[in-house]
């Protein structure tokens, strides 16, 4: 094990791997000799859909026609029409593509697992299929088939079509058809990613062999492309399903602050969580002069050739690249209009940031600020601004310390804007876009918001249940930094469970070639839930990540921000006063402490 030197309030760790020893633990997509990748005796890969033996949707007035669960059970064309999952429908997921199979109800939609060797093609860092379990939770093991003729081996689990957890899945649907009638049950689908082997090309998948009592059905199954020419700017979680306007034909203006910079821009858009689409209108993006007023012509998005976009239940758009000169450590202005009515959206509760809503009408090419009558302080919808070039991203994946709640509305000193600003003022190191992953009240191991429907808890779901999204999903993410737990410990959780779910989060990030770093949990004796229990299991927390492996590197953030003469409390001068958060003093030290070279993968 190598050491590098520390700065005050770093525990620095450095582990060093050969690539293969690396992909062979974390991944199992271990090239072997092409004589060995043979499967002796079996037909030639096929497009999945020559595939499809099974029938999972049923018209609702002809149920019997499809059986997707050996009991009569599947799932309504009616509820998928409604969801936007219509026949033949591109699905972004996850930063994968993915295609709705194209057939009628009671047709074939489907392919139980069992072996079937699948034709596909590409280059990324994952496989992403569209899955669902039915008889329980299905999982087995697959092969992946390289064109330089090694192979590799994954693992693929499908969570069951109707007890499933609803915090993964990519949508629900109302209803259940079966035969005696339609059930008002929740009906799950999936999109599960795996790795790949990165700089390989793919030439065929063999799915996994019938996994027994439950069957894993395959509806789609694509290579996830990688983010190449992109580094993510700016980002925001979305950490619920809330109430909102209502909203009808009213344009959305987003203030957003970038962390780096770049000649052309792209936005993402989600609507996570959602049972209904959402239609896009006309959408803009400009840099911020004052409020919602623009510096310039706000300059017009396009996606896929069009003014606007509908946003499928569960899924995401990203534009068209844009030539835009995007300045570094800036305010942009987002702008979208909603043409529809809009009375609930998938939301980013804690922005720390004024955002406006227009009066009747498409305004997002408005420069003036005049029509935006009303604010918000939410990121609905928006999940992602990228710009063309730079080296990659850094994640921080985090709680409510990450996201900046207590520091000083609309000023951006948020401990991740911080290090923005440290990143680009220094030339050690490459100037990594800082992407913010941070949702106030998350935890590692459990979810506060449910994962369905609408709520007004915006606690988001666990750690490890957004990992894929959140971290895996973003643009050119090269090092993921996980500063969770606190939130844990305060409701109960007890030290092993929040080291499990840490070391879930560490080898799950390895497995797709990241860096992992590690902060430990910040003091918080004085507020209510930070019991002496509490505090116990938060410094068992602290001692494993300061004498651990399983990440690359610790950030001893405890260090930093507690109290010397009294170790438990956060010191007096980084308390926003109420023991929990520190202020915007603290967060800049939390900062200032990073050692930069840490982040370098």
């Amino acid at each position: 094990m190598a050491h590098l030197p520390t700065r005050e309030g770093t525990v620095v760790r450095r582990r060093i791997w050969g690539a293969a020893a690396a992909l062979a633990l974390f991944t199992g997509l271990v090239p072997v000799p092409s004589a060995q990748a043979a499967a002796p005796h079996r037909p030639g890969p096929l497009p999945l859909e020559r595939l499809f033996d099974n029938r999972a949707v049923s018209d609702d007035t002809r149920p019997a026609d499809a059986d997707f669960d050996g009991t009569g059970g599947s799932l309504s064309a009616r509820d998928l029409d409604a969801a936007g999952w219509t026949p033949g429908r591109s699905l972004a997921v996850d930063g994968a593509r993915l295609t709705w199979p194209r057939t009628a109800p009671g047709t074939p939609d489907n392919v139980r697992a069992d072996g079937q060797p699948v034709r596909v093609r590409g280059r990324g860092d994952a496989l992403a299929f569209l899955v669902a379990g039915t008889g329980g939770d299905a999982s087995g093991t697959g092969t992946v088939h390289y064109r330089d003729g090694s192979r590799g081996s994954y693992r693929l689990s499908a969570p069951d079509w109707r007890s499933g957890p609803l915090a993964t899945k990519s949508v629900a649907l109302p209803h259940i058809n079966t035969p005696g009638g339609q059930l008002a049950e929740k009906a799950r689908l999936y999109v599960v990613t795996v790795p790949l082997a990165r700089g390989r090309e793919v030439a065929s998948v063999y799915l996994p062999r019938d996994p027994g009592a439950a069957d894993l059905h395959v509806f789609a199954l694509s290579v996830r492309a990688g983010t190449k020419g992109w580094t993510g700017t700016w980002s925001a979680s979305t950490a619920g399903y809330t109430a909102v306007g209502p909203w009808a034909d009213r344009t959305v203006r987003l203030v957003v602050h970038t962390s780096t910079g770049g000649p052309r821009v792209r936005i993402r858009l989600d609507n996570t969580f959602a049972a209904a689409p959402v239609r896009i209108g006309g959408s803009t993006v400009a840099v911020q002069e004052s409020g919602a007023g623009a510096r310039g012509e706000p300059r017009r998005l396009s996606f896929g050739g069009a003014q606007g976009t509908e946003l499928p239940a569960g899924a995401q758009a990203f534009s068209d690249p844009l030539d835009f000169d995007v300045p570094a450590n800036a305010n942009l202005l987002v702008s979208f209009h909603l043409p529809d009515p809009v009375v609930a959206a998938p939301v980013h509760s804690q922005a720390i940031q004024q955002s406006y809503v227009s009066g009747p009408g498409d305004h997002a090419a408005d420069g003036s600020p005049a029509a935006y009558t009303s604010t918000i302080t939410t990121w609905p919808l928006l999940t992602g601004v990228d710009v063309s070039g730079g080296p990659g991203s850094v994640v921080l994946l985090g709680d409510s310390i990450t996201d900046g709640v207590k520091s000083t509305q609309d000023a951006n000193r948020r401990w991740p804007n911080v290090l923005a600003t440290r990143l680009l003022n220094q030339s050690e190191v490459p100037r990594y876009g800082v992407l913010n992953q941070g949702i106030s009240a998350n935890r590692v191991v459990a979810d506060r918001y449910p994962g369905d429907g609408v709520s007004t808890d915006t606690g988001g779901v666990s750690a490890l249940h957004r990992l894929d999204r959140d971290v895996l999903a973003q643009t050119s993410a090269r090092t993921v930094v996980v500063f969770e737990g606190i939130n844990d410990v305060r409701w109960g959780a007890s030290a092993d469970q929040v080291i499990a779910g840490l070391r879930e989060v560490a080898d799950r990030a390895r497995a797709r070639g990241l860096r992992t770093v590690a902060a430990t949990i910040a003091p918080c004796e004085g507020e209510s839930l930070c019991t002496a229990a509490a505090n116990a299991q938060r410094e068992a927390v602290n001692a494993y990540l300061r004498g651990g492996d399983d990440f690359d590197a610790v950030l001893d953030f405890d260090a930093v921000l507690r109290d010397p003469a009294h170790p438990a409390r956060i010191l007096p001068a980084y308390d926003s006063g109420d023991h929990l958060h520190p202020g915007d003093t603290g967060l800049a030290a939390l900062a200032e402490s990073v050692d930069l070279r840490l982040l370098v993968p």
